[in-house]
């Protein structure tokens, strides 16, 4: 086309139909108005989505049986340290620690190598548990190494290393692999029937061999010096459930009690209400700035106003009525104000951590239970918003995304009757420099033969 571009007509046929062809595209620009506006809404929608997502898994954590049942532990002495589950109650206790555990260790005599017997084979290895189990263990050379692997791979309660002794010498460590009493056991050098004949050798009856630590129980007094004194026994030094949900771990013996007291978590209820309380006016802030009216003044003195995304739209208004209604009704004819979640003017939420500590001393029970009637409030009202099959938000945006691809198909339609249109305009307007082309020369020769002729009949005269 730009070749013959007003060649012959002088006109720019390219503008022409440019021109033409802007007026025949209308119908696509407005689907792709249509198209942009759908894309700039499932963002938004998705926004949305995501930050309810995010409020839905607060909720509902906070709300699970016992979340919100906090409490912290304390203990008199750095010796003893102390950790709580939900299932703890409030109280305190004196416990004085007797013993520590400690975990088998034996280390045989220095050696080259292991024995032979008669026949040059190695002499087989027996692990006696604490229960008189005996497991026979047959090492595939005379080589410590050997020995070492034999013995891990036996599975006899202990595991083995070979430890340097100088001079070229090793010893061969043993370990239970079980903490406490339970994991006593003995090393002999001989089968199990030796051992069961009294004929094998006890590893630690050798010159320089040592039991490094015994198999042995940590131990604990509670109410010690009362007629209700009892002993308490632990394979680790760690005391499960001293109170209910409480652990105490000890790393040293207690010279006198030690006292542990467990408190309720004021802190850590208060910390899950206020993070539920930020994530809802995350969600109440984004709906409420993308429904916000904005007004722009005009050259003119006058001014236009502009919804925002969501403005108008009942779904979303839907949304967020729901959760409303889920913060801020009474529980058990109570406000959740009473309980430090308080509803502002501006129809969102602040969270009042005097409100809630002294309610949380008066009532601990019955204002863990409000935040969690309210919280599982909540996370249903979020769960009916973004369930991956039913949620609303979730079909408003399958809804637009499947006319988003709609709209993509159609377009693509209108881009080949565009081009086929264009091609055609282009086609005529060619046809049409040829023609003028054409007749322009036929004038130009006719204008010739007329002159000629004149000239003609003039001489003749």
């Amino acid at each position: 086309m730009a070749a013959i571009d007003g060649l012959a007509s002088g006109m720019n046929t390219t503008a022409i139909v440019n021109s033409l062809m802007a007026v025949e595209a209308l119908p696509q620009t407005q689907l792709k108005t249509k198209l942009a506006s759908n894309q700039s809404m499932i963002t938004a929608l998705q926004g949305l989505n995501t930050r309810m997502t995010q409020l839905q898994g607060i909720a509902a954590a906070a709300s699970k049986p016992g979340a919100l049942n906090l409490f912290t532990a304390t203990s008199s002495n750095q010796s003893l340290t102390a950790a709580t589950t939900t299932s703890a109650t409030a109280g305190s206790i004196d416990v004085t620690i007797t013993k520590l555990a400690s975990t088998q260790v034996n280390v045989a005599a220095a050696m080259t190598a292991w024995p032979a017997d008669g026949t040059g084979a190695p002499v087989k290895l027996t692990l006696v548990d604490g229960t008189g189990k005996q497991t026979e263990i047959s090492p595939a050379s005379t080589s410590l190494d050997d020995v070492v692997t034999a013995v891990n791979a036996g599975g006899g309660g202990a595991s083995a290393v070979k430890v340097p002794a100088g001079n070229g010498t090793y010893r061969l460590q043993f370990t239970s692999t079980v903490p406490g009493e339970s994991g006593a056991f003995k090393v002999y050098q001989g089968s199990a029937a030796e051992v069961t004949a009294g004929t094998a050798t006890d590893l630690m009856t050798v010159k320089d061999a040592a039991v490094v630590k015994p198999a042995q129980n940590a131990e604990a007094l509670l109410y010690a010096g009362t007629a209700a004194q009892v002993t308490i026994s632990s394979a680790t030094n760690t005391f499960k459930d001293l109170l209910p949900g409480v652990s105490v771990t000890a790393t040293a013996i207690s010279a006198a009690p030690v006292t542990v007291t467990v408190v309720s978590d004021i802190a850590g209820v208060a910390k899950k209400a206020e993070d539920l309380v930020k994530a809802f006016n995350d969600v109440l802030g984004f709906i409420s700035d993308s429904s916000a009216v904005t007004t722009t003044a005009t050259t003119l003195g006058t001014s236009t106003a502009k919804g925002g995304i969501f403005t108008g739209n009942s779904s979303v208004r839907g949304v967020n009525d729901a959760l409303l209604s889920a913060m801020a009704a009474p529980v058990g004819g109570k406000s959740p104000s009473e309980y430090g979640i308080v509803i502002s003017r501006n129809g969102d939420f602040t969270f009042d951590k005097d409100k809630l500590a002294a309610s949380l001393a008066a009532n601990p029970a019955g204002t863990q239970a409000a935040l969690q009637e309210i919280s599982a409030r909540v996370a249903a009202a979020a769960t009916a918003a973004t369930d991956p099959f039913k949620g609303t938000v979730t079909n408003l945006i399958k809804g637009r995304q499947s006319e988003s691809t709609g709209l993509t198909g159609q377009i693509a339609d209108w881009d080949r009757r565009l081009a086929d249109r264009q091609s055609t305009l282009q086609a005529v307007y060619s046809r049409m420099e040829v023609m003028l082309g054409g007749l322009q020369s036929q004038s130009a020769w006719l204008s010739g033969q007329l002159a000629g002729l004149t000239a003609s009949s003039n001489s003749g005269n």
